[in-house]
């Protein structure tokens, strides 16, 4: 299947390498040395510096499938521009056997790689896609100032088209009510302009507003990383005894069937090296706060190397209330309270703790 042919240049997660920009691999660009630069921030300590097997350290640690080789010229070869970016740039799939999405046969679905969709602006992406394109020999043929150019003419023509449309409502509004001027003296009484009057116009104006939002959009999108200032509510994670128990189960199956959290982090002896072991975090870190850091970690500290993977409201609360729960044992837990406020800390250090001499894993739910 194409989906699980794709997951050989699927980029995972956050890492660990950081260096000077090195130009490589036929990089001679600027877009070249910055693909290399976020390669290897966000994806190395899983598909390796060089993009070979068992060469990132998390790789071992993660959950099959894991990632293949970048550097195979014959598979790679395969696939189009426009399938390595789509697999980087994608929304979550559910991949539970019982009432997850449907995943078609051209789907990538492979919870352990996240999305860089919500983290990642179009042009760092495809700055990514053709560094991988180095990795095994080739080259990116998408041309990225093409892009930008036809992005930019199109956001012109929707500002052209906004502007004339709205004249032409004015326009047309303008006469509706000196015609209803005009009645009203004739009539001697109030006359309201007939609104049916330029209700063509009204409407190309409002469509054409829509239009130049969507314009304004793809170009922003272009250049600007999403959810850049962008802060995040306080959520309300109280709920009813019996519904807890469900989001809760809910919480862990998307914490590892859908958003792949186990391909960076474990609990107990399972799961990936890159982040925090979670075996405690009900009892080290804070609800308020875990459910912030899942919807825009980059809005809590902008060089974590964990993605923003999309979650909605009510995803992210069941996997924050889902981590609550988390209470591995410890010599000292009577002496541990839970954490009061939200840790100072990031992905990249954990908050201080007291570590047991011996810790068992904590027993996985199912």
């Amino acid at each position: 299947m194409k989906a699980a042919r794709l997951y050989a240049m699927g980029l995972v997660g956050a890492v660990v390498w950081v260096g000077a920009l090195i130009v490589v691999a036929g990089c001679t660009s600027e877009q070249g040395g910055k693909g290399h630069e976020l390669y290897g921030h966000y994806c190395s300590h899983c598909h390796g510096e060089s993009g070979k097997q068992n060469e990132g350290f998390n790789w071992s640690s993660m959950p099959d499938p894991k990632p293949k080789d970048l550097t195979n010229k014959s598979e790679m070869s395969t696939f189009k521009d426009i399938d390595i970016f789509n697999t980087i740039s994608r929304d979550m799939k559910d991949t539970s056997e019982e009432g997850g999405d449907e995943i078609g046969d051209d789907d990538f679905a492979v919870p352990t790689m996240p999305t860089f969709k919500y983290t990642l602006s179009e042009e760092e992406i495809w700055a990514i896609v053709g560094y991988v394109r180095g990795l095994h020999g080739g080259k990116m043929e998408f041309k990225v100032e093409e892009r930008k150019k036809q992005l930019e003419t199109a956001l012109q023509t929707a500002k052209t088209t906004l502007e004339q449309a709205t004249k032409a409502y004015e326009a047309a509004e303008k006469q509706a009510s000196e015609e209803a001027e005009k009645k009203s003296e004739a009539l001697k009484k109030d006359v309201e302009p007939d609104e049916s009057s330029y209700a063509d116009e009204l409407a190309a104006m409002s469509k054409a507003k829509k239009e130049l939002d969507v314009a304004q959009a793809a170009m922003t999108n272009l250049v600007t990383r999403p959810g850049k200032g962008t802060s995040v509510p306080r959520p309300d994670l109280k709920m009813k005894p019996d519904q807890l128990a469900k989001t809760v189960a809910y919480g862990q199956r998307l914490y590892e069937n859908k958003y792949g959290c186990n391909g960076c982090h474990s609990i107990g002896p399972d799961g990936g090296k890159v982040g925090p072991a979670l075996d405690r975090a009900g009892f080290r870190l804070n609800g308020t706060w875990v459910y912030r850091w899942l919807i825009n970690p980059q809005a809590m500290n902008a060089e974590t190397r964990m993605p923003a993977l999309g979650l909605s409201d009510a995803d992210a609360k069941a996997v924050t209330l889902y981590l609550t729960t988390l209470k591995g044992e410890a010599a000292d837990d009577a002496a541990e309270a839970p954490v009061a406020d939200a840790p100072k800390a990031t992905d990249e250090k954990k908050p201080a703790e007291k570590k047991p001499a011996e810790k068992k894993p904590a027993e996985k739910k199912k």
